[in-house]
């Protein structure tokens, strides 16, 4: 009997917990769910494989910055390397990987919003929505969603140390913002200037005086710079190259981006209006607490809701450097949120927490449409998704993926065709060969054991032979060709001008295979 009664009381205690966190289990599976559904939904070449071939490059031994030139984050490059290794290769090791990055992002929000106060129906709703706008536009893992999701998360942390002094969260603010960095420069970059200039504020004004904060501050600073140098160190990565290709050449970008960019009101203002709208509810707070700050006995809530509007800023001042689609449409449910919370403690006004969870709903349903449905992140706005074809005619390995690309939005088989004949030619090449192409699936396809000397191929990560780093991309992409003794280079797609003035004139023949395929033999040029 008593054992009895012991695995009823027992029983009792299982069926509660798992009731009490019916919200974390849903979330959890909605956020992977919702991630896969949409990473299995067309693609776009350049941007689609990317980190499809690092992950494959690695798992033959090639590293970024030592093995091929690489001006973005090398942390997808491993983790996707790790996915392979466990799952193999394939679209749903692929998938995964940005689905666990968005059920990360959605329930460290959902317990983030719980710690502020908010109600466990209030953050479910929230969340839900940060899971439907953050990964499932992309579907697959890319550096951008990496980087403001790490970033985010950094804040999130950041409020929560100024909100509770943890301990831990201390120590994972600078851990995620360097995890960011290592996806792509920038926000993190900006948000770590920001952040420490708010750390300094709350340093002088909290109270009492205590420091003992920075210890885990350091501590989280020094484990993240450990963990980097590990990888850097037992891989034998020269930190040169990672200085040249990662801080210098990508500062050379920015500075000649910078310059172009066109700050009108359609760039910065109309395309994040629902972002700007989002803020509106924080600004109003920050003026009443304003009014009230000398009545208030901790003035941590001020430091909070300025530092969330300027990151908001930071966030969009970085979306309009990288000249990209928009992806930091999630903020909206961060920023309506931590207003939702600030509203409740300082009116618990129902009708202006009603209102918000309206421009909420609606804001959610907007751009879900816009960008998941209609894939307008993936260039596929106005494409009839209905005549995609299933990968697997590439590929087993792609078994599921519905493909379908802007350039053959209107005859998915044709480029399939492309692809396959593509395949054929170059398994039948018995030669030393590398592929420069979009298609960054072919050399794990086809098995190639040797890797083209750049991530990937455009204009943005090729430096131009007017640049100043053009001689150290040149003597790099030389150096990796004759050390794998690559005999053939084929180019499928307008790729010949990224050869261009780096092999000698003369000492390669080119064939032309069809109107998008070509085979170079360079055996003259090795050295």
């Amino acid at each position: 009997m008593p054992q009895k009664k012991l695995i009823q009381n027992l029983n009792k205690k299982v069926i509660s917990e798992i009731k009490a966190n019916i919200p974390i289990i849903f979330l959890s599976i909605f956020s992977l769910s919702i991630t896969f559904y949409y990473g299995y939904q067309g693609v776009f070449p350049l941007d689609s494989f990317l980190i499809y071939d690092a992950g494959y490059k690695l798992l033959n031994g090639f590293h970024p910055f030592k093995d091929y030139w690489s001006i973005t984050g090398p942390f997808l490059d491993y983790i996707q390397f790790f996915f392979f290794k466990i799952l193999g290769i394939n679209w749903f090791s692929y998938v995964i990987h940005s689905a666990i990055i968005n059920f990360f992002l959605t329930i460290i929000f959902y317990n983030f919003l719980i710690k502020l106060s908010l109600s466990k129906t209030s953050s479910f709703i929230y969340s839900l929505s940060i899971a439907i706008l953050a990964y499932p536009s992309a579907g697959t893992p890319f550096m951008d969603h990496h980087a403001a999701i790490f970033s985010l998360i950094s804040v999130l942390f950041t409020i929560l140390a100024f909100k509770n002094n943890r301990p831990i969260y201390w120590f994972l603010v600078p851990f995620f913002l360097f995890i960011s960095f290592l996806s792509k420069q920038i926000p993190s970059a900006y948000l770590l200037v920001l952040t420490i200039i708010f750390i300094f504020i709350y340093k002088q004004t909290s109270s009492p005086k205590n420091y003992k904060f920075l210890n885990y501050l350091i501590l989280g600073s020094v484990a993240s710079f450990f963990l980097f140098f590990f990888i850097i160190i037992i891989n034998n990565i020269p930190l040169s190259n990672f200085f040249t290709q990662y801080l210098f050449y990508p500062i050379e970008i920015g500075n000649s981006r910078g310059s172009s960019i066109s700050f009108d009101l359609k760039n910065t203002i109309f395309q994040f209006k629902f972002i700007y709208f989002s803020l509106i509810p924080l600004i109003l707070i920050s003026l009443i607490i304003i009014k009230h700050f000398k009545k208030l006995e901790n003035k941590t809530d001020l430091i909070i809701v300025i530092f969330v509007i300027l990151s908001v800023i930071v966030f969009i001042y970085s979306q309009i450097m990288t000249k990209n689609q928009i992806l930091i449409f999630f903020l909206i449910p961060f920023c309506l949120g931590v207003s939702n919370c600030f509203i409740q403690k300082y009116f618990n006004n129902k009708l202006l927490t009603g209102f918000i969870l309206f421009i909420l709903i609606l804001a959610t349903l907007k751009f879900h449409i816009r960008f998941n449905e209609n894939k307008k992140f993936m260039e596929l706005s106005g494409v009839d998704l209905n005549i995609a074809v299933d990968a697997k005619k590439i590929s087993t390995s792609l078994k599921g993926l519905k493909w379908i690309s802007p350039e053959y939005s209107e005859n998915p088989m044709e480029e399939i065709q492309l692809i396959n004949y593509a395949k054929e030619k170059i398994l039948m090449d018995n030669t030393k060969k590398i592929i420069i192409s979009d298609y960054q699936i072919l050399p794990s396809i086809i098995g190639l054991k040797t890797a083209a000397p750049n991530k990937w191929f455009d204009i943005l990560s090729v430096p131009g032979e007017e640049n100043k780093f053009f001689l150290s991309y040149k003597n790099f992409f030389l150096e990796k060709i004759n050390k794998q003794k690559i005999e053939t280079i084929y180019l499928i797609g307008e790729k010949e001008i990224f050869l261009k003035n780096i092999l000698k004139s003369g000492c390669f023949n080119t064939e032309v295979l069809n109107e998008k395929i070509k085979k170079i033999n360079i055996t003259n040029c090795l050295e």
